[in-house]
């Protein structure tokens, strides 16, 4: 099929290239010239394991191209994907859909034959709606335009395998002609056996911002907990282990730490809750506020731990962050909750340097008052205080032993509640973590859930230019 993707950022670039390698004929369409030249030439605009090859596979075999004009897209495709971004409104906690309405503008008035407006990004219930009165008003005479919804699933760091190997497909369709579109669009998957739901696009639209109010849920209410567990003395990381073996609970996102952080979690739960108030269902959602609450308070309590560790004062002390994007196997910076840690412990006088294997240009485009180093030696040299803030594979294969003898003061604050605890106060540090009150028990080794990065493996070869020094490696 001649599929058009319009918007080719962690999302767009993603689809396009995946779609192009299941075999179907793709124009990507941005009005970032850079990025577009980028794309073309095989270079991902951005870091995400095994788009390189996607995306190189398919220029080689001409099923994918590039263009920055919508009067292209709207002559080439059978189904149009909208991948835009919807950030959140300033000044307001609703989605900003500027970017999505722009598409419909600059597309729907110069398709030459009927088609399919497939939106993809994450969106308030009744857009679609919305959209398809919008794109009646504009349509040439004759062409009949249908929207759909079909929303996404990625994880960054996993986005090429979440395309290729969903865990499932939703969409939104109002007529059997467009399902029967996007089953075509979908074909390879559906014969793997992948679930394919197929509702009313408000049911899809809900479906996404529904699963990220329930991740985030999760999180902060283990969070929470961790608070708990800091008052009463206890250790939220057993806790967890014990409530995460019934069956209805889990322990996947049950890991207690700095909390959740990015450019779709944040802002979707809070787009969300503004949603449900403009349709008069707010209190249903309003424990969303606190979600949010708990967790931005993660940051602050992480910073007052640091605060306390120094002594009370952070003054002119040297500190060391491993990590400044807001998740691992990603360059991206938005809402990172290790880098808002930083700028925080930097604003209260601390000399801040920040190591992180892919995002360092990037948080020192957000940030240019932190040092950045892509050398995580160079980082940790003389600190006084070392946060581990980012859950990179980099940092917990670090040999403690070799790192004391870079730092000053052998102090760790585990932020993310992922290293060996024993294995480094062995080695001399002091080691705290929110949540850690408790004396350090004697774990016993019980089957658990694997961790995400163990149940889909990260696609293509992992970049090594700026990984720890193999010195430092256990």
């Amino acid at each position: 099929m001649r599929l058009t993707v319009i918007g080719t950022g962690y999302l767009g670039a993603v689809h396009a290239a995946c779609m192009a390698a299941i075999g179907h004929d793709v124009l990507g369409v941005d009005v970032d010239t850079e990025k577009i030249t980028a794309l073309s030439e095989g270079r991902p605009p951005f870091y995400e394991p095994g788009l390189e090859e996607v995306l190189t596979q398919g220029l080689a075999s001409d099923n994918l191209r590039f263009t920055t004009r919508l009067t292209d897209a709207a002559a080439h495709g059978e189904v149009h994907f909208i991948c835009v971004g919807t950030p959140q409104q300033a000044g307001s906690r609703a989605a900003d859909l500027r970017y999505v309405d722009s598409v419909i503008d600059g597309l729907v008035p110069h398709l030459r034959s009927s088609c399919l407006v497939v939106g993809k990004s994450t969106v308030p219930v009744g857009t679609t709606e919305r959209l398809t009165e919008r794109v009646a008003g504009l349509a040439p005479a004759g062409v009949r335009a249908e929207v759909a919804w079909n929303p996404e699933f990625l994880r960054e760091g996993y986005a090429v395998e979440d395309t290729l190997r969903p865990d499932r497909i939703v969409t939104g369709v109002n007529s059997p002609q467009a399902d029967e579109a996007l089953r075509r669009v979908y074909a390879p998957m559906l014969e793997a056996g992948i679930p394919y739901i197929s509702t009313d696009p408000n049911t899809a639209e809900l479906v996404k911002v529904a699963a990220n109010s329930f991740l985030a849920t999760k999180i902060s209410f283990i969070n929470a907990m961790a608070e708990v567990c800091d008052a009463a003395g206890a250790d939220v990381v057993t806790l967890a282990d014990a409530i995460g073996h019934d069956t209805r609970i889990g322990r996947r996102f049950l890991n207690a730490g700095v909390g959740f952080g990015g450019g779709c979690l944040p802002k979707d739960i809070r787009a969300f809750a503004a949603r449900a108030q403009e349709l008069g269902a707010g209190p249903a959602v309003a424990f969303l506020d606190q979600v949010d609450e708990i967790n931005a308070r993660q940051r602050t309590r992480t910073v007052a731990l640091a605060r306390r560790m120094a002594g009370g004062d952070l003054t002119g002390r040297r500190v060391a962050v491993l990590g400044a994007t807001f998740k691992p196997d990603s360059d991206d910076v938005r809402d990172s909750p290790a880098l808002a840690v930083a700028a925080a412990l930097r604003q209260e006088g601390a000399d801040v340097r920040v190591h992180d294997p892919e995002g360092t240009a990037n948080a020192s485009l957000a940030h240019p008052e932190l040092y950045c180093d892509t050398d995580l030696l160079t980082a940790c040299k003389d600190a006084e205080l070392v946060l581990h803030l980012t859950e990179w594979a980099q940092y917990r294969e670090l040999d403690p032993v070799k790192l004391s003898r870079v730092v000053r003061v052998p102090v760790l604050i585990d932020g993310r509640n992922a290293l060996a605890h024993d294995d480094w106060r062995a080695a001399g540090w002091t080691v705290k973590a929110l949540g850690r009150s408790a004396p350090s028990p004697r774990r016993t080794a019980v089957a658990m859930e694997p961790p995400p990065s163990q149940l889909v493996p990260a696609p293509g070869p992992q970049s090594t230019s700026t990984a720890p020094s193999s010195a430092l490696m256990a």
